[in-house]
């Protein structure tokens, strides 16, 4: 595998960012757990429990192409735009308070990802089972 543990890795430092962020303004805030009541705090938590909640997935199926030997610059447009719509919509939650593009065009490019990369994974399915059926 080539393509997707760049797009892993990439992605992982920006998980450790967002984490570094929700650490910091709980510090700065004295709030020890939850968002405190705390409106902003409560955007950090969100940018980061978004990037766990959509990241992984993405990553699980782009793996799964990448080992049904997809095309390595498929692959690649969908790691790109996975990463810049996570880095979108991380800044647009975790560190703007109001970046309505951001977190639109982020959360917009990170579904086209996933959605894609379902319709890819099925076609992928389909086309190993038709030549399974071929064979028997």
């Amino acid at each position: 595998m080539m393509v997707t543990p760049l797009y892993a890795g990439l992605l992982v430092l920006l998980f450790i960012m967002l984490s570094f962020r929700v650490i910091h303004s709980r510090r700065g805030r004295k709030i020890s757990l939850g968002d405190g009541g705390n409106p902003a705090m409560l955007r950090v938590i969100r940018g980061h429990a978004n990037f766990v909640e959509y990241v992984p997935l993405a990553l699980l199926l782009m793996v799964i192409l990448e080992i049904s030997r997809f095309s390595i610059y498929a692959l690649h447009a969908l790691g790109i735009l996975l990463v810049v719509g996570r880095l979108l919509h991380g800044y647009a939650l975790s560190f703007a308070e109001h970046s309505r593009f951001g977190r639109t065009v982020g959360a917009a490019l990170t579904i086209i990802v996933l959605l894609v990369e379902a319709v890819l994974c099925l076609y992928q399915a389909f086309l190993a089972h038709s030549v399974w059926f071929r064979i028997q």
